[in-house]
């Protein structure tokens, strides 16, 4: 029978790790969370929105060489390498945003992705999410066969000795999840709770300042509950290669507005072109408090994002 994409279980944001002989801590890997279905038939991928994904992560659909069973529906993360072998969400988004169909056999070479399965929540034509995460864990790695691109997430009983770790590798963080806990779609719960070394956003761009003819930073905001776009700071474009500066800054003039979208006055050295804020971008930053603008931003990737959804946070004061 199809099955019909789900919106997957998140984890819940934490700031403490929670510790017991329940829980197991799982490294966060700076992905793009996509579940697998496979009817008995075909292999297709969904992503957290619902939006298809298997004609841009074709070499995925091999998955199913690689687990014994006659249907399923996984979940797990898609990851990609920078220079430095480590994982990059600017680097999997340049997968991830590919709109021609044409562009994805050479990306497939350029850009290799993993495939980092960490749960299992139909299996046989049954649904199994209602089962304990340890059973569900424990059936993964029964069925399972890894390999350098389909691979099983690894389990850790220490919490503190992980993030420590992931801090070391300049890694995003761990998610504790409960052994007990089992598997809510279209849901979320402290069962599993994420524990970040940063934090990140998606913000929308405003407006951009210019270098030489190149844009060179990006003004950044979040809508508050009256929906009026609230300025949070601007970010650099310097982490973007050249040629992806020269392809944003040849997109962008379509966009170009008379007037700042933002609701208070920005006071800048550099001469401002507004934006109709339209364009979303994630934003990886350390510190972020009330009244002041982010703390060394950095542009993580583009994203596809409705506008209206980048809100405000509740901020903590000094």
């Amino acid at each position: 029978m199809p099955l019909k994409p789900i919106i997957p279980f998140e984890p819940v944001s934490a700031d403490k790790i929670p510790e017991g002989p329940d829980w197991i801590y799982q490294v966060k890997w700076d992905g793009v969370r996509v579940l697998t279905y496979f009817d008995g038939k075909k292999i297709k991928l969904f992503n957290r929105h619902l939006n298809e994904r298997t004609s841009i992560f074709p070499e995925l659909k091999a998955i199913k060489s690689h687990l014994s069973a006659k249907s399923f529906i996984i979940d797990g993360e898609i990851i990609a390498l920078n220079e430095e072998g480590k994982p990059s969400f600017h680097e999997v988004m340049r997968r991830d945003s590919i709109r021609r169909i044409k562009r994805v056999n050479e990306m497939v070479e350029f850009v290799p992705i993993y495939y980092i399965v960490f749960d299992i929540i139909f299996y046989n034509g049954k649904w199994i999410n209602e089962q304990p995460l340890k059973e569900r864990l424990d059936l993964l790695t029964e069925i399972m066969k890894p390999n350098d691109q389909f691979q099983l997430i690894p389990s850790y009983d220490e919490g503190k000795d992980l993030l420590t770790v992931t801090k070391e590798h300049d890694l995003e963080g761990i998610v504790c999840k409960k052994l007990s806990s089992n598997y809510i779609i279209s849901g979320k719960k402290d069962t599993w709770r994420k524990v970040k070394n940063y934090k990140d956003i998606i913000a929308v761009i405003g407006g951009v300042t210019y270098r030489d003819n190149i844009v060179n930073s990006l003004l950044l905001g979040l809508y508050d509950e009256k929906n009026d776009l609230i300025y949070i700071g601007n970010v650099g474009i310097g982490k973007l290669t050249m040629e992806e500066r020269k392809l944003f800054t040849s997109k962008i003039p379509p966009l170009f507005n008379n007037k700042s979208p933002f609701q208070s006055e920005i006071k800048r050295s550099q001469t401002i072109t507004w934006l109709q804020p339209k364009l979303t971008v994630k934003i990886k930053f350390i510190e972020w408090l009330v009244g002041k603008p982010l703390r060394q931003p950095t542009i993580e990737a583009f994203v596809d994002q409705d506008p209206l959804q980048c809100k405000l946070p509740i901020l903590k004061d000094e």
